[in-house]
């Protein structure tokens, strides 16, 4: 089995296990989100007006779209893509990159876009990314990307929208 086909199937193990959990390393943890610590507050039914449930399931709840959905998979022209939920530009598409694990990847986001926070919910730890405005939930950071930074932020697709330059 080729290394992303372990990791595709890996992830796809993972996204049918429980809920997150979250231990915050940044400030910005599952209590943060609920608690609306950020520039961006809305209730929860305003968020699912304005998201809908399947958005809603994934920014507000953590939730993971199932992989190779996303239409911005083969998303390829320049531009940004921003935070579903409240616009902030989050990457540039001058850092998506193929990972081959069925979400929109990017090897940095930009500058003061995200924060991080630590997710237990599987058992291991990963980094979780929340755009940095609103705390929505976007995926995780892992640090098997090209260069030059090494680093893979896989992102769901509904968490995100593009905009062409």
């Amino acid at each position: 089995m080729h290394d992303t086909d372990r990791r595709g199937f890996f992830v796809t193990i993972a996204t049918g296990i429980g809920s997150a959990v979250l231990l915050s390393t940044t400030g910005c943890s599952r209590a943060a989100v609920a608690a609306g610590n950020f520039e961006v507050r809305k209730s929860p039914a305003d968020w699912k007006k304005q998201l809908g449930p399947q958005r809603y399931n994934i920014l507000r709840e953590a939730g993971t779209e199932t992989p190779y959905t996303s239409l911005l998979n083969k998303e390829h022209r320049r531009g940004t893509f921003a935070c579903a939920g409240c616009a902030l530009p989050n990457f540039s598409s001058a850092t998506k990159f193929e990972s081959g694990t069925g979400w929109p990847s990017f090897w940095q986001p930009l500058p003061r876009a995200v924060a991080q926070s630590t997710d237990r919910s599987l058992g291991v730890e990963r980094d979780e990314v929340h755009c940095r405005r609103c705390g929505g939930h976007l995926g995780h950071v892992f640090d098997d990307g090209p260069k030059p930074t090494g680093l893979r932020y896989c992102m769901n697709g509904l968490a995100l929208t593009f905009r062409p330059a």
